[in-house]
């Protein structure tokens, strides 16, 4: 018996739930789920150019899980894209975690206790 998932942290929802083709109905293509802890790791590695350390860190899993999200991920956008599937982001063990964000470097403030050690001495945060 596999073991139960474990809870994975995300720091946002994205503001869309679907891509796809244009020109073609919903209701008529074939769908791909995208697990909202799979969306973060995309998110946090490729958009924001977090190495796989950091961006599990986030996600609170380790490095070799957050490597398999973001493999799996990039398979299924690939897929979707190249065989006009449509791309539905949902579902997973997740919870959303608002952090704070320095706007200057991009640290985010850890979830838990305490509050991180923010050190490149901007004001802004």
């Amino acid at each position: 018996m596999a073991r139960p998932r474990k809870l994975r942290f995300v720091g946002m929802e994205p503001g869309f739930r679907m891509f796809k083709a244009v020109g073609i109905p919903a209701m008529e293509m074939d769908q791909i789920i995208l697990a909202l802890d799979e969306f973060e790791a995309l998110r946090l590695v490729d958009f924001e150019g977090m190495d796989h350390e950091g961006a599990a860190a986030l996600i609170e899993i380790s490095r070799p899980t957050l490597s398999r999200l973001v493999e799996t991920a990039r398979r299924k956008v690939a897929d979707a894209i190249v065989t006009g599937k449509a791309l539905v982001i949902e579902g997973g063990n997740v919870e959303v975690v608002n952090r704070g964000r320095c706007d200057d470097c991009g640290w985010e403030m850890p979830r838990g206790r305490g509050m991180g050690r923010h050190r490149c001495g901007s004001k802004r945060r």
